[in-house]
């Protein structure tokens, strides 16, 4: 299975969520993308459902040697959250992070700051909560996001994503309420490769989607 691009993949994850609202599952839903890929996925389901659109921005903290392989995560001002099997693994400290948690912190407040172009966060308190990504590989950044999350105190967490690896999926049930996941490849490898297209979004990218996207 391979969707042909983000879109794609959003409005086929909209129709599973759209089951669920219409059976009473997602009351008073608001929509949260992650930032930038997750935005295209999201537009689609908010559009879908009829919620609210906006972002939560988290910051993957690469290891030194090799920024892609995600080691931690950072959301709002929280403390990162580590990966603590790949750092030993890998030989790695949180010391010998300080620097990149610096880097993506300042990254994650300048695109908070752009993106809600002046606008508070939404108010998630007893609502239920979609998390949305365009794809979950080790977990991390999903696990530092829904963390963020729960401590605003929403009624209902759904993380949903159009494919995921099994052990990322199966970590992040212990931290949600629901994960939907449309695809669970055994064999996963990395998200671009269960797309056709997977371009990079630019924030303009970003920006255009939460202008276009379904009343806050």
């Amino acid at each position: 299975m391979q969707f042909r691009d983000r879109k794609q993949a959003g409005r086929k994850l909209a129709e599973q969520l759209r089951i669920r609202q219409e059976k009473g599952a997602l009351p008073d839903p608001v929509v949260l993308a992650l930032p930038r890929g997750g935005v295209a996925v999201a537009h689609e389901v908010a559009r879908a459902l009829g919620a609210p659109l906006d972002v939560l921005v988290v910051r993957k903290i690469g290891a030194p040697f090799q920024e892609e392989l995600g080691v931690g995560a950072i959301a709002g001002d929280d403390e990162p959250l580590f990966d603590e099997g790949t750092l030993d693994r890998l030989g790695l400290s949180k010391a010998d992070l300080a620097g990149t948690v610096e880097r993506e912190r300042a990254e994650l407040r300048r695109r908070e700051q752009l993106y809600r172009e002046g606008r508070p966060a939404p108010d998630l308190r007893g609502r239920t909560v979609l998390v949305v990504d365009d794809g979950l590989a080790t977990g991390v950044t999903a696990r530092a996001a829904v963390r963020a999350v729960r401590r605003q105190t929403p009624d209902r967490i759904v993380l949903a994503v159009p494919v995921c690896s099994p052990e990322a999926s199966d970590l992040l049930r212990a931290e949600v309420d629901e994960v939907v996941c449309l695809y669970r490849p055994a064999a996963f490898m990395a998200v671009g490769l269960w797309y056709e297209y997977f371009d990079q979004l630019s924030d303009q990218d970003v920006l255009a989607a939460l202008h276009t996207g379904a009343d806050r």
